[in-house]
């Protein structure tokens, strides 16, 4: 299912519950 994320928002991209990636947005390129 796609992310859905904003400006400034913190996130983190689990997979097999491990965290692969995380930080936070600071620019949305389309």
């Amino acid at each position: 299912a796609p992310i859905a994320m904003e400006e400034g928002l913190r996130f983190a991209i689990r997979e097999g519950g491990r965290t692969v990636g995380a930080g936070v947005v600071s620019k949305i390129i389309e």
